[in-house]
């Protein structure tokens, strides 16, 4: 048995994890990287990825190809460590598979960014599905940042450098953001992520996503329309949470970045673990997507707020989860809501004022209060005066 390397960050999600939503974890239509290497069902994208070679080809010579598998072959050992399941394929089938697989992807954020290249592909192949069909592009989008579908970074960073144009200055991971797109609460950052940073695109979009960070009961909430998704602030009774916008990828996204924290061999915060923790809080019910909802926190393109509910109920089971990054909001808020005034106001907003009909009954209430305590002091006055 060959040792385990501590290189390896692409993993397998093991079976506590995908029995609970095996769908999050598996390809719909492009299979990257070898553990999903050969099946039937994405054989479809297998006919565009050497499509797509064939058109970096024409453009770069077949002397770029030679180029590219002789540093492959370089890369090869350092390739292999990054998957933490052996790998069972020869060395040819390995490195074409490195090969077809990241030029794909190198192309497609190459086409993504650069109009003058579709413009010219359009020319010679207008029927292109990739560019014209927006549910294939959305599933590309989706099936790149499965953590089962990867291929380590420098292996992209470095077909992506051999093949580059002369009008093309950024690095591979500038490409990569600005392919993805981010927009985990608020508006897009300009990438200045070191291609050394990342191992795989997910890494490089849990790293994006999280921004610098990377190195209740009487609670009010408001919307925070910048910053990053982890920004989140108690002040004042006030919980500030950055918009969340959930589609229909957003569990498969989540629960990608949340196994791949759970599977890293570096013990860092597990920022979306906790993040996803902390909204499991605040959520048990379709009520409180909606309180979260009518406060702007969470925009929701799901529809159904009691689906939104469930997805933040289940996509914890079976992940562990140790010293919070938000334990101290925790306490902050738990010491905020202890407070008796805090809880008996609260109350009184969920019970007599949470609508027009509530508070004129209350009021009216209050009123009939008064009036009988002025009546029965007007009665004891006159009493006393005729005493």
């Amino acid at each position: 048995m060959s040792p385990i390397s501590l290189e390896r960050s692409i993993f397998k999600v093991r079976h506590p994890l995908r029995e609970v939503n095996e769908k999050a974890y598996d390809p719909e239509i492009l299979a990257i990287g070898p553990y999903h290497h050969g099946n039937d069902k994405y054989k479809f994208m297998e006919e565009q990825k050497l499509r797509y070679l064939q058109r970096l080809l024409e453009r770069r010579n077949e002397g770029s190809l030679d180029k590219c598998m002789s540093k492959l072959r370089e890369l090869e050992q350092q390739a292999h460590n990054c998957y933490a399941e052996t790998i069972d394929a020869s060395q040819e089938n390995f490195l074409a598979m490195m090969l077809i697989d990241g030029c794909f992807i190198i192309e497609l954020f190459r086409k993504f960014n650069m109009k003058e290249l579709r413009d010219e592909d359009d020319r010679i192949d207008e029927d292109d599905p990739i560019m014209h069909e927006s549910g294939i592009r959305t599933s590309i989008e989706r099936d790149l940042l499965l953590l089962e579908n990867q291929v380590p970074l420098f292996i992209l960073s470095t077909l992506y450098d051999l093949t580059k144009g002369p009008d093309e200055h950024h690095e591979f991971s500038y490409v990569a953001i600005e392919y993805f797109n981010i927009e985990l609460g608020g508006p897009i950052r300009k990438p200045t992520i070191d291609k050394s940073q990342g191992e795989h695109l997910l890494h490089l979009y849990h790293i994006h996503a999280l921004g610098d960070r990377a190195v209740g009961v009487g609670v009010r909430f408001r919307a925070l329309q910048e910053g990053e998704l982890s920004d989140i602030k108690f002040v004042n009774g006030i919980l500030a949470i950055p918009v969340l916008y959930v589609e229909d990828n957003t569990e498969t996204q989540f629960r990608n970045l949340i196994a791949y924290e759970q599977y890293r061999l570096s013990r860092g915060i597990n920022y979306f673990t906790d993040y996803v923790t902390f909204l499991d809080c605040l959520i048990n019910s379709s009520k409180d997507v909606k309180v979260l909802r009518h406060a702007g926190i969470i925009k929701n393109y799901m529809g159904d707020d009691e689906v939104v509910a469930q997805m933040f109920n289940k996509i914890g089971d079976h992940v562990t989860v140790s010293d919070s990054y938000y334990s101290e909001i925790f306490q902050k808020v738990n010491a905020h809501c202890a407070k008796r005034t805090k809880v008996w106001m609260a109350k009184l907003r969920r019970d007599y004022f949470h609508s027009p009909w509530a508070f004129l009954s209350a009021l009216a209430a209050i009123v009939l209060l008064l009036l009988t305590i002025a009546e029965t002091g007007f009665s004891v006055l006159s009493y006393t005066k005729q005493s």
